[in-house]
């Protein structure tokens, strides 16, 4: 329901029309390439396979790569865009202080390989003296916040946040990190592959350590430090299931408040030197992970807190180091976690890096060049279909009592969409980019953000700031500001396209925004109001009937094994599956309706236009993925495989039966006692 770990990803350029100006003669003309089709797969045993064998077939995984789909090769296209603008902008006499002087000049200072490599670890040289300097606990709480300030959240997490139940309000917030695993899980579990995970982890912090200059008995020695604090951390974190209830992430204190849940932090000084003394009070997230922060303040001495903050700074700063530290990072990160066989080449890296440092300002040359007024206003068009159709669905509920049917309209109705690029762009004003050291230059960015985000604190919320920059290839919905947001990166094909017929499309984007609206009715979206507040809007038998459905589709996913031994976690990913059934009911509903008056559209090459619409679907989840990986994401993101997303909402949708001529007791047609169905 927040921004998208792995959901869409595409580029190029939004230029479309709800209705085609001449019918597709062919299917590849109407948006599908019939080359992906499985033909020797029948499309209700397995429709995903039916649907992109073909084109899993002739797409193997890159080396550089831990999946491949087909959004995955639109990404590229997107990110050959980018670095056309970066090139053209570093090698231009840009105004000082301009925002094509800034994007140009840290893209250069990471594409320069020889200066990083002379570099070494001298950029962090002082960072690395001061952490050995610290004297005493009060020096320990200076730099845990200027690390926090770099990007580097040990122990524990800094920012501000809406208030859950005053969204007029942005207070700061405290919250659990400090892990150099993905989650808290792969400290705890006791199976031999998290094992082995875990002595892979210690490995790979002890070789840093050693790259750093330390030797092997030292760098052994503060690995197993590291490994035991974070273990300790991990014990008192929530689980990522537990992250899940927004209920469990609101505990609102005073400072006296926090003071006593963990005196043994100097939080007078820290509020002050981070400049939110005197600004109210805070959200303490997980109070008690806090509890576990005060006892190993008195529990672990000095010099392991030292050890603990000198791996978290290389940590973070190693993918903008000589190569040394690049390889060994990726060499966790990427081959152990993941699979990946080799990294990323430079540029891409460099493009990415940018993005995340100065979204916006790459983000406003990259609208300019490729995303015109009118597409905006296309897809916006789309979305008030959507809206529609949801509407419709709403007042039709069997389920739902007519009391919680106007509050979910009245939600319905004050939703905020954002499309392509925000009306507000960011001021950089206040980053200074030079040519200087890469890594400098990534912890400054970091810092300018840090500062911009806790200048929030104590102002009013600012409904207009995006959570992605325009070149992203992502959706998401906030409930806290009710506003579902499409930047430009993901307005084209596979999800819209302008030579593809409105069944493919419907069945791409249109379920793409289906499943953005839906996430503001899901399990953990319902709980928050038109507004964005944290508070009841249903009648308790509505919130039961609510609740059961939902359990299906926890039940469905649960069932779903990603290898032997493991399944998918159904209550992780129960919001994301919860709007992809949604989603994509509520688009198929859109596109029917869309059909009204007008005459029937032509079969192509055999495909009916229901059947289209499913292909749609379909080809935006085309996908290869290694095992390393599918694991990763099976134990840490809230949305499901790929696989299971394409099959999961279709065996419960009578419509995909009806559209293939399935028949009970087709793999893809569930018995009616087990199909789910909340929107």
């Amino acid at each position: 329901m927040y921004p998208l770990r792995y959901w869409l990803c595409v580029a190029g350029l939004l230029a479309c029309s709800l209705a085609l100006a001449t019918p597709a003669g062919s299917l590849a003309e109407a948006g599908f390439d019939p080359a992906n089709l499985d033909r020797t797969c029948k499309p209700c045993d397995n429709f995903n396979r039916f649907a992109s064998g073909g084109w899993m077939a002739r797409n193997p995984i890159p080396a550089a790569y831990p999946s491949w789909g087909s959004f995955n090769v639109l990404a590229e296209n997107n990110r050959a865009q980018l670095k056309a603008i970066l090139e053209d902008a570093a090698k231009a006499a840009a105004p000082k202080g301009s925002n094509e002087q800034k994007i140009g000049d840290y893209y250069a200072s990471c594409m320069d390989e020889p200066a990083i490599e002379a570099a070494g670890l001298k950029p962090l040289a002082d960072e690395l003296d001061r952490i050995a300097a610290i004297p005493d606990t009060a020096g320990l709480r200076e730099e845990v916040l200027r690390l926090q300030g770099y990007g580097v959240d040990a122990p524990f997490r800094l920012d501000s946040t809406q208030d859950f139940q005053d969204s007029t309000q942005v207070i700061g917030e405290v919250d659990q990190a400090g892990l150099g695993l993905p989650d808290r899980d792969y400290y705890t579990r006791e199976d031999a592959k998290s094992q082995q995970l875990r002595d892979e982890y210690v490995k790979h912090v002890a070789r840093m350590f050693g790259l750093m200059g330390d030797d092997a008995a030292k760098a052994e020695a503060e690995a197993k430090t590291v490994m035991e604090i974070e273990t300790q951390l991990a014990k008192a974190s929530l689980t990522n299931v537990e992250r899940r209830d927004p209920h469990a992430l609101y505990h609102r204190m005073g400072v006296a408040q926090i003071k006593a849940l963990a005196p043994a932090f100097s939080w007078d000084d820290y509020l002050t030197h981070a400049n939110l003394a005197g600004k109210g009070d805070l959200n303490v997230a997980t109070p008690d992970f806090f509890k576990e922060v005060n006892r190993l303040l008195s529990a672990v001495s000095l010099a392991d807190w030292k050890t603990y903050l000198r791996w978290h700074l290389i940590s973070a700063a190693a993918p903008r180091l000589s190569t040394k530290f690049v390889d060994e990072d990726f060499n966790f990160n990427g081959k152990t976690l993941t699979g990946t066989q080799e990294i990323l080449p430079r540029w891409k890296r460099c493009v990415r890096a940018t993005d995340h440092a100065l979204g916006e300002a790459l983000g406003q040359a990259y609208v300019a060049k490729h995303f015109p007024p009118q597409a905006k206003a296309r897809a916006l068009e789309m979305v008030h279909n959507l809206e529609a159709a949801l509407r419709e669905d709403i007042q039709n509920l069997p389920w739902m009592g007519p009391e919680t049917k106007k509050q979910a309209l009245t939600k319905l109705d004050a939703i905020v969409n954002k499309i392509g690029y925000p009306d507000k762009w960011r001021d950089y004003s206040k980053l200074e980019i030079d040519r200087g050291p890469y890594v400098l230059n990534a912890f400054h960015a970091e810092h300018f953000e840090f500062n911009r985000d806790l200048a929030k604190v104590g102002k009013p919320v600012d409904r207009t700031e995006w959570g992605m920059s325009p070149p992203t290839v992502n959706a998401y919905y906030n409930p806290q500001l009710n506003e579902i947001v499409f930047p430009a990166g993901i307005l084209q094909p596979p999800f819209y396209s302008p030579d593809a017929d409105d069944a493919i499309n419907y069945g791409g984007i249109g379920a793409v925004i289906g499943h953005e609206l839906t996430h503001g009715f899901d399990d953990e979206g319902s709980q928050f109001d038109a507004q964005g507040n944290l508070r009841n809007w249903w009648t308790p038998e509505d919130r039961k009937n609510f609740e059961a459905r939902a359990a299906c589709i926890v039940k469905q996913f649960d069932g779903f094994e990603v290898e032997p031994g493991l399944h998918q976690n159904g209550k992780l990913v129960e919001g994301e599956s919860i709007a992809d059934l949604g989603g994509l009911n509520i688009a198929y509903r859109a596109y029917e309706k869309s059909l009204e008056g007008k005459p029937r559209p032509p079969v192509i090459e055999g495909f009916t236009p229901q059947q289209r619409f499913f292909l749609g679907w379909a080809q935006v989840w085309a996908d290869n993925m290694r095992p390393e990986f599918a694991r990763l994401l099976t134990n840490t993101d809230p949305h499901a495989l790929a696989r299971f997303r394409v099959e999961a909402p279709l065996s419960n949708l009578p419509a995909f039966a009806e559209a293939f001529s399935c028949k009970p007791g087709d793999a893809e047609v569930r018995p009616a006692n087990e199909r789910c169905a909340i929107w």
